[in-house]
């Protein structure tokens, strides 16, 4: 078969791409409706990073044909093929996606009903006449599935998305908790601000004060059932650790396997290069497909047919997850069924956790800003430049005012912005508009930048035309994507704490500041200003410290020459040139005006990344240990205050207890996090765990998540909710 015109662009820049199978033929999703699956169609989703490494899926909807399943496993297998057999490959099935999968779409999945087959497209709406209800369920795992427009479809525990036109509904169930609210608002906003282009009007209603539109829709509300308990949560732990080895062969298209060891876990030695073996973690709905380097070809090849064939052979389920793995692109699920798995790098020991920000076993590569769009909702635009050029305007007085070039990259926590980035694409400039909202704008300037962004969008054409010449992204202060990052070039994004950058600003910096400066796992440098204390500290990192007298470059044992460079850059945004100092190297001043030594993060974990931290939400309310893991990087608002977390840093295990956690959780988080280390399948029992309360939280913990900001959970959740709606 041919190469399919869509796979010449494929992994040529990191980021997500995704195909739908139409007609048995493929046709790019619009970026920025990744996420939006149809139930009735199958899917190729490629995940390229910047290493490079590469990761394929097939998706499946329940109703997908059999002919169209075929026909994705043939293009994904061709892709392989294109790719010399480099890519990771996962078949995932709706409701049963695996972890790296999510972690794709932070804000969640969703599922709409239909397909091609019926003439359903994917396409960005504006439509006035347009009525959906959308079943938002997941805490860590977040899907909504597009559920009948009628009562029947509601409970008293669970959120739902009322979309009416151009009004979008959240609606909340007066038994579900705020962090199910906190995750149902991410969807909706991105339906508004991504699917609805910034031109939906989003609102949050409770159960019971239905405004007189729903209840037109809807009609009178009757009683309503309450939510499962714990029907968030997955059910049964007991098998899903539990794997056996086995050694396949395919020769002559009769799939025979042979058991190598009955019970995890194995031993690496067990795996000959010149082999193809099948790790069976049939317990969990997982196959996992080993391919030695050198194997034979045609058996390399038939590795997705053979994993299907071991799936029917042993009567799983259709819907078991394949994961398809090169001899050295093992995967981190793959190797906990293993002891002491040994990257090539490594000589001895046990493989040690990775803070966001390290890259492990890949060359280092120089930042190079030009080759950064590596943000989902632009990475699968084929012809896309690198040479584009921006302008920003601050939001003041309800009307946006250019911001001096010369400031370019700077961001203060007391301000919002708008960001125009023009390039060429195919003959015509195209824009993307971000809308930069800091921590501490007033809620006037909230409302106001989301009315520019849409005249700003109108401007450019947006309103006037069917075609996609404008994107609109919302950022958050912290959560700045890395295309973002990339329009200033080679120097950091600063992101100042509070304050404004108008001449007759309210507020004026304090007089001792302290910049965090890390580089991210996909080489964007930001530098964060935080709290000037010693315990803001990360031995991993770069920071600068200015005070009244001195000014300082603080370098971490772990820290990266890029970082270094950026602090210089800060230092001379704060005034000129700053005494390098290395850590355990500080002379008294630098000490000083810190106000005194502090303990901060110094894990030598972090400092050599093979692999990455993990985190868990768990519960133990049914009597048996539930560990559900959050995809993707996390961040700290993946805490959740009425939850027992797990942070999994591979040499230590935290376990951080949220102040709304049920009593038995709170009493007993020492015994979850015993019988989460009892349940490694590599076998971990006797690995420090240290418990740690909400609000409590010493630097050994905060240190692995970027900026951390101390007076989260001192915010009424209330106002968090409403202000987040309103952004």
């Amino acid at each position: 078969m041919a190469l399919h015109k869509e796979f010449a662009a494929a992994g040529k820049k990191p980021g997500l791409q995704v195909w739908r199978i139409e007609k048995m033929d493929l046709a790019p999703v619009p970026p920025e409706l990744h996420g939006d699956f149809f139930t009735g169609d199958s899917y190729i989703v490629l995940n390229t990073t910047r290493a490079p490494s590469y990761n394929i899926h097939s998706w499946f909807g329940e109703e997908a044909s059999q002919d169209e399943k075929g026909c994705a496993a043939i293009f994904m297998t061709q892709l392989d093929t294109h790719m010399k057999g480099a890519p990771i490959q996962f078949s995932e099935y709706q409701n049963n996606e695996s972890l790296t999968f999510l972690g794709y779409f932070k804000s969640g999945i969703k599922y709409k009903k239909g397909g091609v087959a019926s003439g359903f497209k994917h396409v960005v709406t504006n439509d006035a006449n347009i009525q959906r209800l959308l079943h938002v369920k997941g805490r860590r795992i977040i899907r909504a599935t597009e559920v009948p427009m009628t009562w029947d479809s509601f409970n008293k525990g669970d959120c739902f998305i009322i979309e009416l036109g151009k009004l979008i509904y959240h609606w909340s169930g007066s038994e579900c908790n705020f962090f199910e609210r906190l995750k149902t608002t991410e969807i909706a906003i991105a339906i508004r601000d991504n699917e609805r282009q910034g031109r939906g009007e989003l609102k949050m209603i409770d159960e019971g004060s239905e405004p007189q539109d729903v209840i037109e829709v809807l009609g009178p509300k009757p009683d309503l059932p309450s939510g499962s308990s714990d029907s968030d949560l997955q059910t049964d732990t007991r098998n899903k650790n539990q794997a056996s080895l086995y050694l396949i062969s395919n020769a002559g298209g009769s799939m025979t396997s042979t058991m190598v060891a009955d019970k995890n876990p194995f031993k690496q030695a067990m795996l000959s290069n010149s082999e193809c073996y099948i790790v069976d973690n049939g317990g969990d709905k997982k196959i996992f497909v080993w391919k030695g380097s050198a194997a034979n070809q045609d058996e390399r090849n038939a590795a997705l047919t053979t994993a299907n064939l071991f799936i029917k052979d042993k009567n799983y389920s259709p819907t078991t997850q394949i994961q398809i793995l090169p001899a050295g692109g093992e995967t981190t699920l793959f190797k906990q069924f293993f002891f002491n798995w040994l990257d090539k790098e490594e000589t001895t020991g046990p493989s040690k956790a990775y803070t966001i920000g390290s890259i492990a076993k890949v060359k280092q590569i120089p930042f190079d800003a030009s080759k950064l769009h590596s943000d989902d909702s632009m990475a699968a635009q084929h012809g896309m430049v690198d040479d584009g050029s921006g302008k920003i305007w601050r939001v003041e007085g309800g009307d946006k005012v250019p911001v001096d070039p010369s400031t370019y990259g700077q961001f203060y926590g007391g301000d919002c912005y708008l960001v125009l980035y023009s390039y060429n694409s195919g003959g015509r400039e195209k824009h993307i508009i971000y809308t930069w909202q800091g921590k501490k704008c007033t809620k006037d300037e909230l409302a106001a930048s989301a009315f520019l962004t849409v005249r700003l969008d109108d401007s450019m054409g947006g309103a006037a035309t069917q075609l996609l010449l404008s994107w609109q992204i919302r950022v958050t202060q912290g959560q700045e994507p890395p295309h973002l990052v990339s329009v200033f070039k080679a120097n950091p994004l600063v992101v100042h704490l509070g304050g404004t950058s108008r001449e007759s600003g309210e507020s004026k910096p304090g007089s001792t500041r302290l910049f965090h400066i890390r580089r991210s796992s996909t080489k964007a440098t930001r530098a964060v200003e935080v709290v000037p204390t010693a315990s803001s500290l990360n031995t991993n990192d770069v920071f600068v410290l200015k005070s009244p007298s001195s000014l300082f470059t603080w370098v971490g044992k772990g820290a990266t020459p890029e970082e270094k460079v950026a602090a210089q850059y800060v230092a001379g945004l704060l005034g000129g040139a700053a005494t390098e100092v290395e850590e355990s190297k500080e002379p008294a001043g630098f000490w000083t005006a810190l106000g005194g030594k502090k303990d901060y993060q110094t894990s030598v974990a972090l400092q050599k990344a093979v692999k990455p931290p993990r985190l868990f939400g768990c519960s133990n309310k049914t009597g048996t240990l539930i560990a559900e893991e959050v995809p993707g990087e996390f961040t700290q608002m993946d805490l959740a205050p009425d939850d027992v977390m797990i942070l999994d840093t591979g040499n230590q295990v935290y376990v951080w207890v949220g102040s709304d956690a049920n009593e038995t959780e709170k009493t007993g988080s020492l015994n979850i996090a015993e019988q989460y280390l009892n349940k490694d399948p590599s076998g971990r029992r006797g690995v420090p765990i240290a418990t740690i309360k909400l609000g409590n939280e010493p630097p050994s913990f905060t240190g692995w998540f970027h900026a951390w900001d101390p007076d989260m959970w001192g915010k009424d959740d209330a106002q968090r909710l409403q202000d987040l709606i309103s952004k």
